[in-house]
């Protein structure tokens, strides 16, 4: 049976170049929790696994309670690849708005005109972006000599130039199945075009069993699920919703609520290892819910974030409070820059987040070894509840306004450059195609 290479597989991959890098350039390795945590972000890049386990797995886990184990409360303190899941599902909705909007006026000429724009450009607007921050990232630990735990410092240039492309930001192991993602969306929307209603929405719906229950392709289910929920939500606001949904119409409030809660709860999964005898020990039911997963998925914390995120996308904009709260300046900013920010976010962590967690006591076998003359310059307390220590929260005093500022740097020297480019270049490519360019 097909299988697909999950992101862990190319995760895992990179990690261990990076451990073995480091090995070699330092001769002796970094604790493991400075490797195994990385992907998880600030919360789990400074403290020890017996502390991180705990959020990482659920409330009562091994008789433990912790205030940032709650469900729902969890989520903020690692809900990482909850945000990669909802950003999957979010994708295949964005990116299939203009095309289903064509197929359901009938437009098929300019449906194929827009489809070939998208894929012409998808990659150069993913990939200009990582280039830059990377070459910049690259050159500037070479130049600096600046010890960096996922990095491995050559001795000329020339030969930095060609690692560049081997291992320089493993934060970003999601960009490749994003553009997998929507090349998938991009054709199953062309395949379906010509369908009826009824047969494209089926066809929609089977292809998403297909990827999350018949092959593992867990990612690709989340891009054609946004793709689905895309295509009723237009029909819904056309009025063209298919007679099956008509009963629910009394009760759309109570189920959008619902669906939102179980997302939340989903979306707490404990995902410490990928062996679903250690989710059943977790308590909070996850033992009943352990067996929903098929047997074909590698890692069950995809399948249930499949559903956490799906449901969240779709209950969100029925709900009015939460509505209103995304459209605040203060998450139109975030949107604005989510994907600068997802790019450089994980350099910050490893050159300035490094030092300042060193400083205040973060010590572990990596930082001692080479940043011993910052380890412990401004000692903080480790008072606090667990995720909301005293040392914890001061750096971030630093961090976080550095990080938005390089974030919204990036995006206007390489984002929004990036999408203009790709526009650019594909006129120039295709000067016979009507004058305006699709959006």
């Amino acid at each position: 049976m097909l299988r697909w290479k999950t992101p862990e597989y190319y995760l895992m991959d990179q990690l261990q170049q990076a451990h073995t890098s480091v090995v070699s350039s330092q001769g002796s390795p970094p604790r493991d929790d400075t490797a195994q945590s990385a992907p998880h972000h600030h919360q789990l890049w400074v403290r020890p696994l017996e502390q991180s386990k705990f959020l990482e797995t659920a409330y009562g886990y091994e008789g433990q309670y912790y205030f940032a184990a709650l469900p729902g409360i969890r989520t903020f303190f690692y809900g990482g690849h909850f945000a990669v899941a909802t950003f999957f599902v979010i994708s295949g909705f964005v990116l299939s708005v203009k095309a289903v909007d064509l197929i359901h006026q009938g437009e098929h000429g300019k449906l194929a005109n827009h489809l070939s724009s998208a894929l012409f450009r998808r990659w150069l607007r993913l990939y200009i972006p990582i280039l830059c921050t990377t070459f910049i990232y690259m050159t500037s630990w070479h130049i600096f000599r600046v010890p960096i735990a996922s990095a491995d410092p050559k001795a000329t240039y020339g030969e930095e130039l060609a690692a560049w492309a081997e291992l320089y930001n493993f934060h970003l192991w999601s960009i490749p199945i994003e553009f997998r993602g929507s090349i998938v969306v991009c054709t199953s929307l062309l395949a379906l075009s010509a369908c009826t209603q009824t047969a494209r929405l089926c066809l929609q719906a089977g292809l998403v069993f297909y990827f999350l229950y018949i092959v593992d392709g867990w990612y690709l289910s989340m891009f054609t699920s946004g793709t689905l929920l895309c295509d009723l939500d237009l029909l819904a606001r056309a009025g063209e919703l298919p007679p099956i949904f008509r009963p629910l119409q009394p009760y759309k409030k109570a189920i959008f609520y619902a669906m939102f809660l179980v997302s939340i709860y989903l979306g707490g999964i404990s995902a410490r290892t990928d062996s679903i005898e250690d989710l059943r020990q977790n308590p909070g039911g996850w033992y009943y819910i352990s067996f929903l997963k098929p047997h074909v998925v590698s890692n069950y914390k995809w399948f249930f974030l499949f559903w956490a995120a799906t449901f969240l996308v779709v209950s969100v904009r029925h709900i009015p409070w939460l509505c209103r709260f995304f459209e605040t300046r203060f998450c139109q900013f975030f949107g604005r820059v989510s994907y600068s920010l997802y790019l450089i976010h994980g350099l910050i962590i490893c050159t300035l987040g490094d030092r300042l967690y060193a400083a205040v006591g973060w010590v572990n076998d990596y930082r001692a070894t080479n940043m011993l003359d910052l380890v412990n310059m401004f000692p903080l307390p480790m008072a606090g509840p667990l995720g909301l220590e005293v040392a914890f929260l001061v750096p971030h005093i630093v961090l976080l306004p550095v990080t938005l500022y390089c974030a919204e740097l990036a995006m206007r020297a390489f984002d929004q450059p990036s999408v203009r480019f790709a526009r650019w270049l594909f006129r120039r490519a295709t000067p016979s195609r009507p004058e305006r360019l699709p959006a």
